[in-house]
């Protein structure tokens, strides 16, 4: 996989170069069908405070080639918990954009399929010989 991962913390967090490191390798493997696609990911960890439960945040960015970016957030009592939602949640939305711009139902989309032999047919149906009311 060629995309960059970044990762980046808040003063909050801790985990230093081995949390870079798991994070960085664990979404190398999570994504890599995605191939080439991905231009580039972004993992932001942070701490929200305020004493709740849930106070550990983590959004990842990625940049698919050619499209809008996406961003995923989840917040989790653990930093490996909010790692591991947003990765999951990151996942779901790309595999969804990724197969809508590349799969095509195992056809062309009408966009490049080329133009019909006879023009003149297009939309004329053959007749098939059923002289039943309402069949055929």
């Amino acid at each position: 996989m060629l995309v960059q991962i970044q990762v980046n913390t808040d003063h909050n967090v801790h985990g230093g170069e081995r949390l870079a490191t798991f994070v960085t390798t664990d979404l190398e493997e999570g994504l890599s069908r995605f191939g080439t696609w991905l231009t580039g990911v972004e993992v932001h960890f942070s701490e929200d405070g305020g004493g709740k439960p849930e106070d550990k945040k983590c959004v990842i960015e990625a940049r698919p080639s050619g499209k809008q970016p996406v961003a995923v957030t989840h917040h989790a009592t653990t930093v490996d918990d909010a790692f591991a939602g947003a990765k999951q949640k990151l996942v779901r939305v790309l595999h969804s954009r990724y197969n809508r711009a590349h799969d095509h139902k195992g056809s062309d989309s009408i966009r490049h399929m080329p133009p019909p032999e006879d023009p003149d047919q297009v939309g004329v149906l053959e007749d098939s010989g059923d002289t039943t009311p309402g069949i055929g």
